[in-house]
């Protein structure tokens, strides 16, 4: 344990950031499985609003330098990428079934 007053002060502020931090990471990645999994289901105004969402999130945790600007920007590009490749895929074989 640090002895002086200024660097117990810094450890109790690290460990608030560190636990917000946790908090706003992890609900980012909710947001990112909720889209993927309306992505899943095929319902296109539930998967837009997932993705706004998620975007919203990482866009938000970014902001707050809880993330790096390039990682969120690579964030949601995959995740655009895994929602179009799912609804091509979706459309394809609904094409191909009928």
């Amino acid at each position: 344990m640090a002895n002086l007053k200024s660097s117990i002060k810094d450890i109790k502020r690290n460990e608030k950031r560190r636990l917000r931090n946790k908090s706003a990471k992890s609900a980012m990645k909710t947001f990112i499985k909720k889209a993927k999994a309306a992505a899943a289901s095929g319902d296109v105004q539930a998967i837009q609003k997932a993705l706004a969402q998620a975007c919203s999130a990482i866009d938000k945790t970014a902001e707050r330098g809880i993330i790096h600007k390039n990682q969120a920007a690579r964030r949601k590009s995959r995740l655009m990428r895994y929602v179009n490749q799912l609804l091509a895929r979706q459309q394809q074989t609904a094409t191909s079934g009928a």
